[in-house]
């Protein structure tokens, strides 16, 4: 055979031949894009993910620097900046002991003034307005300007209350600027000029190794050479400032490591990693199961041509070549509009998949980074060229022979047909077996179509897993729960964080309340030969605790780990059940139960010892603690009232009847605005909502992939489809010359869709019994808010939509190819 080495011609060829193949390049353009979309939103989410949860994590740990060290004097601080291990170092001073402003009450907020790496550092550069420069501006953040009542307007005065060393002070101030609060971020801050600092130098000394006062030492935030060696370098900075980390030397000064850099764990952890190779092997997978079957079917249709080809001395390398140029000229239209269209999806999809996190409301990050195109078109490209690379092999290795007498039967299978036997109509026996006539493409086609269907059911499984009442059960003991604001956001456990029995009067009052009841609590210590806890420990030898009283109501909803709760016994005085702790998740910190059922326990309260005997463990959760210090132990509340002495209520938690819930949070809401801003309330909507918002993230996100990867199902369907009737054109054009009517003809081709349909069905079936007990389930029960729940609804939807496609898209393929006249269509088969 001669060799063709015509370079010019063999890309004449390939430009030819890809003109003609127009309906080809279009399904194979949008099938391409499609892939491009989905690696380039896989990388736009992947990256946006990354970097917004790195910030979040800064801002979160304090900042960017690598360590601090607080409560510093000036002279400390110029000495400790001047070290030569230190690169960079801000300079922080604290301008008030406390904010006192009673609007405030429900936010801590401290009064700063930062120098300018102290703002960078911190990430509080205002965003509206400046920085304050004059004695009487400051700049704060969004909800600490919310809760003040002042509006977001340059130069609205406000007027702070603070505290100098045990004296109150009041000063007038104007907004010269402000930035947005980052979620979880409990703290407000407020900050000001150098200019102030220089004004009221005089009450700005540090006395803090007096006092304790905070009034006016400094912090400084530090940032040496690199983050190898941080603990180290910080210890030798302080050693060789003439200071101390130990806590009992005279000199000692507070440091802290940034928490980023105590870790190597990072926030993208390996549950996530995992999670994200797997979905780019599922969108490798989806984009190699279009792209493939489009060129196998593809070459399948023009095999006579690549016959032909070869016959006249075209080579099996020069038709690969042929083949891999046609796929270039497909991505190079495919893959930009994919990349294009894939960064505007992942940049709309980034912030509902941030929503339900801890990084809720931060800065999202998303900007067009040059790496993600470039890797999600080189993912692309890798993915077409595997696609094609089997095809275009086939295309190189058949003969010229078997090429010319190639009918679309599976060309690697040797063996012959066998004649069909079954009954029935000759349509229905001639679709079976133009069915199964190529059985490679028809699994293909069936994977295809079944994958978007698995994943649209695994996703509706895992939503409708979503369970309110397990999402409740270790959050929240009642409806609702009503305290003052320093118990719910400062954990401050004092007579001065009391209740106000007016609120709960109110509360009473209100349409719908059925039941409810006091909590107590208090800080004491204990003491105990058979304790197991070893932290917390006072300089006398006993422990630190608290101890809680209950209701009948709150009580009653106790659950119990071990031992008894026996009501005779623990009204005696002379019984307590200790606390395990238990988180938002049922995980039990084993660690928290420091001792056994019948240790005895002494407590002191105000110097009061009473001694009592553990009768059982009990959770202790958020719902039931307000300040966690490794021990807690509860008694009834008439007991907790005798042996303390204390009356006042620290909470009060209750229920409503369910359809006075809404009319309930609304009061309480109003309420604590207006009637007693200093009190607060928890709600187990809030949580419902937050689980509500989970779902809808998940079907989201989830639903649109599943939509993408079903229309690239769709094409491939359609694809095959159009590709066998185009295939097969001179075999339909005889078989209606021998008498086959059209009418027969399209139903012989709407059964071939419909086989096509049925075993997607099964298969769909199969796969997504074998997803939800696999995938949903494992993960339902590693997750809090999640209870398994198995359904087919989706599929009882899908699959009538399936079999409708499976006819309509022969019927309308054929009809959209089959205009041309018996006799038109033999000729141009016989060429």
């Amino acid at each position: 055979m001669i060799r063709v080495g015509n370079r010019k011609i063999v890309r004449k060829l390939a430009v030819r031949s890809f003109y003609d193949a127009r309906t080809r390049n279009i399904i194979a353009v949008i099938a391409i894009a499609l892939t491009a979309l989905l690696f380039t939103s896989l990388f736009t989410m992947g990256s946006g993910i990354v970097k917004s949860m790195q910030r979040a994590d800064t801002i979160l740990s304090g900042g960017e620097g690598h360590a601090r060290i607080n409560y510093m004097t000036e002279s400390e601080y110029r000495t400790i900046s001047s070290h030569p291990l230190v690169n960079e170092i801000a300079y922080c001073r604290k301008l008030a002991d406390s904010v006192d402003n009673d609007s405030l009450i429900k936010r801590h907020t401290e009064f700063w003034y930062y120098d300018d790496l102290g703002l960078k550092y911190a990430f509080v550069e205002p965003t509206s307005g400046h920085r304050p420069q004059e004695e009487n501006e400051i700049i704060t953040d969004t909800m600490t300007l919310e809760m003040l009542g002042v509006p977001q307007k340059l130069g609205a005065h406000i007027k702070l209350d603070f505290t100098v060393r045990n004296k109150k002070v009041t000063r007038d101030f104007v907004l010269a600027g402000w930035w947005k609060s980052y979620p979880g971020v409990q703290t407000g801050t407020i900050l000001t000029s150098q200019a102030y600092v220089q004004a009221h130098l005089g009450e700005l000394k540090s006395t803090y190794r007096n006092d304790r006062a905070e009034t006016g030492t400094i912090s400084g935030i530090i940032k040496f050479a690199d983050t190898q060696n941080i603990e180290k370098d910080l210890e030798k900075v302080v050693a060789e400032s003439g200071l101390s980390m130990d806590t009992n030397a005279p000199n000692y000064i507070n440091t802290g490591i940034n928490p980023l850099y105590l870790s190597k764990q990072t926030t993208i952890g390996v549950g996530t990693i995992i999670a994200l190779s797997c979905a780019l092997l599922l969108f490798v997978f989806t984009g190699y199961l279009i792209i493939y079957n489009i060129f196998h079917i593809s070459v399948l249709r023009d095999m006579h041509f690549y016959g032909l080809l070869k016959t006249i001395g075209t080579t099996g390398r020069q038709l690969y070549a042929i083949i891999g140029r046609q796929a270039w000229m497909l991505s190079l239209i495919g893959i930009p509009l994919g990349l294009c269209g894939g960064f505007f999806v992942g940049k709309a999809l980034l912030p509902t998949l941030l929503a339900r996190s801890s990084f809720n409301g931060n800065v999202v990050i998303v900007s067009p980074n040059p790496l993600i195109f470039v890797v999600a078109a080189v993912f692309t490209l890798i993915t077409v060229f595997i696609s094609t690379r089997k095809p275009a092999k086939m295309a190189s290795k058949v003969s010229p022979i078997e090429a010319v007498r190639y009918t679309d039967a599976d060309l690697s299978s040797g063996k012959k047909r066998k004649k069909n036997t079954k009954n029935g109509t000759p349509q229905k026996m001639m679709a079976w077996g133009n069915f199964g006539r190529n059985k490679k493409r028809t699994v293909l086609v069936i994977l295809s179509l079944s994958l978007s269907i698995v994943l649209t059911n695994t996703i509706f499984n895992f939503s409708h897993s979503v369970d309110a009442e397990n999402a409740l059960k270790n959050t929240n003991v009642s409806d609702f729960s009503i305290g003052q604001a320093n118990l719910f956001f400062q954990y401050q456990v004092n007579e001065e964080s009391a209740l106000s029995e007016s609120f709960i009067s109110a509360v009473k009052k209100q349409d719908g309340f059925k039941t409810g009841g006091r909590q107590y609590g208090c800080k004491a210590t204990y003491t105990s030969k058979t304790t197991k806890q070893t932290i917390n420990q006072q300089k006398d030898g006993s422990f630190s605790t608290h101890i809680y009283g209950m209701d009948e109501f709150p009580f009653s909803r106790v659950k119990l780990v071990d031992g008894e709760i026996d009501t005779k016994k623990l009204e005696t005085g002379k019984y307590i059940l200790e606390g395990v702790w238990v988180d938002s998740r049922g995980n039990m910190d084993m660690d928290s139960m420091n001792h056994s059922i019948g240790d005895k326990v002494k407590l002191n309260y105000n110097g009061n010892i009473h001694e009592v005997t553990v009768l059982g463990h009990v959770v202790a959760n958020e719902a039931n603690t307000y300040d966690w210090v490794d021990s807690c132990f509860f008694f009834s509340g008439d007991v907790y009232k005798k042996i303390t002495g204390n009356t006042y209520a620290m909470s009060y938690v209750f229920d409503v009847t369910e359809d006075k819930e809404t009319d309930m949070e609304h009061f309480l809401k109003q309420y604590t605005n207006s009637v007693e801003p200093t009190m607060s309330y928890k709600s187990k909507l809030t949580t419902l909502e937050g689980v509500t918002e989970i779902k809808n993230t998940v079907v989201s996100i989830g639903g649109t992939i599943s939509f993408i990867i079903g229309i690239i199902g769709i094409l491939n369907f359609i694809n095959t489809i159009l590709a066998s009737i185009l295939i097969r054109g001179r075999e339909l054009a005889v078989l209606q010359s021998i008498g086959m009517t059209r009418k027969q003809l399209v139903k012989m081709l709407c059964l071939e869709g419909y086989y096509y349909s049925t075993f997607t069905a099964v298969i769909s079936l199969l796969l997504s019994l074998g997803s939800s007990l696999f995938i949903v389930r494992p993960l339902c029960d590693q997750i809090w808010f999640l209870n398994f729940k198995f359904n087919f609804w989706p599929l009882v939807i899908i699959f009538p939509l399936l079999f409708v496609l499976g006819s309509l898209i022969p019927y309308v393929t054929y009809r959209f190819t089959g205009r041309q006249s018996i006799v038109e269509r033999l000729r141009i088969n016989c060429l």
